[in-house]
C-alpha cells in the first residue's frame, strides 16, 4: 500500500514541477491526477494494490474537508460583505451542475425498453 501511496504522491510531485516549470495556472495536483489517468489509461487496469490505497482514501475522505471549513472560518469577514455573490455562485453553479450531470445521464446511460428494468452492471 506504501507504493501505492508513493505512486499518487510522485504523480503530485510531477503535476507541482510541470506547473511551475510552466507557469501554468492550473494547480500541480491537477496535473498529477491528469498524469495519474494518463498512466492508468495506458495501462488498462489499476492495480489491485492502488485500488486498495484509494478505498482507503475514499473511507477517510471526509477528514479533507477539515482544513477547508477552518479556511472559511476563518474569511467570516470577507463573507459577511460579499455574501450575496457568494450565495448566487454557489446556488447557480450547483443548479447548472445537476442540469449538466443529468443531460448526461441521459445522453450516456443506455435507454431501457417500456417495461425492461436494467440491472445493475448492464
Amino acid at each position: 500500500m506504501i507504493a501505492a501511496f508513493a505512486l499518487i504522491l510522485v504523480c503530485q510531485l510531477f503535476g507541482e514541477v510541470v506547473s511551475e516549470l510552466f507557469d501554468l495556472p492550473v494547480p500541480g495536483p491537477v496535473i498529477g491526477l491528469v498524469l495519474l489517468f494518463i498512466g492508468l489509461l495506458i495501462k488498462r487496469k489499476p492495480p489491485k494494490v492502488l485500488t486498495d490505497a484509494a478505498d482507503n482514501l475514499l473511507i477517510h475522505f471526509s477528514l479533507l474537508f477539515v482544513p477547508a471549513g477552518v479556511g472559511v472560518v476563518t474569511q467570516m469577514d470577507r463573507l459577511k460583505g460579499d455574501w450575496l455573490p457568494i450565495t448566487a455562485a454557489l446556488v447557480i453553479s450547483t443548479l447548472l451542475t445537476m442540469v449538466l450531470t443529468a443531460f448526461l445521464m441521459s445522453k450516456l446511460l443506455p435507454k431501457a425498453k417500456p417495461g425492461e428494468r436494467l440491472e445493475d452492471g448492464q
